[in-house]
């Protein structure tokens, strides 16, 4: 299924993403309005300010595909003043108008993707970690944030229920990311039990490396920052225990 994935990165990459909206939609439509205020997995963020994170991402993401779709420069978000902004002014919004945003989001971006043109797919575009990125890495982004995000709502989704794909990609994702930032980065050996993911981001000999290895699902856990190195169900090699999570983004 990874390798699905992989040779289909156009318009194909709508199918999992539509899923996994379907998904987070399923998710959210379970809360009750009191609930959609609780806590989360990356405080102090409530649920609503999660899920309206998501809805402004996809926002942001459409800006992008704009770009690229015309040539005209667009900055993924104003600022990261008005980023903030308008998670806090959705996050306190009921179910109900949280959904409606949802559905809303998911059928605008997918209308974006299919509005790229030839020229829209090669364009090169600058999200706002500043690497160029065309279409292809830039559309599976969008299921990056449905699915952290949607193990984030503590809703009952967690790490392993990610589809394998999916998170296959968004490890090699975060890797790339640890790539970008060179000797800022610690260097680590990671390696998948249960699929073919092995990357060796941060600069360094291999002999001086630190090895960590597990399942997808925990490697994703521990990379992305949602379960401390001490919790982690991870293997060290090189190095005592587990270290802190590089930060990716």
């Amino acid at each position: 299924m990874a390798e699905a994935f992989t040779s289909n990165t156009r318009t194909g990459w709508l199918e999992p993403i539509a899923a996994s909206t379907e998904r987070f939609i399923a998710t959210v439509g379970r809360l009750t309005d009191d609930q959609v205020h609780a806590e989360t997995l990356i405080p102090p963020w409530t649920r609503g300010h999660v899920i309206t994170h998501v809805c402004r991402a996809g926002d942001s993401l459409m800006r992008l595909l704009s770009w690229a779709r015309t040539g005209i420069e667009v900055p993924q978000y104003p600022s990261m003043e008005a980023r903030a902004a308008d998670i806090e002014a959705g996050a306190g919004r009921s179910v109900s108008e949280l959904m409606t945003d949802l559905v809303d989001n998911g059928v605008r971006f997918a209308d974006a993707v299919r509005a790229l043109s030839e020229v829209g797919w090669q364009r090169q575009v600058r999200p706002r970690t500043g690497e160029l990125r065309t279409a292809e890495t830039l559309i599976p982004m969008r299921l990056r944030e449905l699915e952290i995000h949607h193990v984030d709502l503590d809703a009952g989704y967690s790490f392993p229920d990610i589809p394998v794909a999916a998170a296959r990609w968004i490890l090699d994702d975060i890797a790339d990311a640890l790539d970008r930032r060179g000797t800022d980065c610690p260097a680590l050996r990671l390696r998948a039990t249960d699929s073919g993911f092995a990357r060796d981001p941060g600069a360094a000999e291999t002999r001086d490396r630190i090895g960590v290895t597990g399942t997808q699902a925990d490697l994703l856990a521990w990379l992305s920052g949602r379960v401390p190195a001490e919790n982690a169900d991870l293997v060290a090699d090189g190095a005592d225990t587990i270290p802190v999570a590089p930060v990716w983004i």
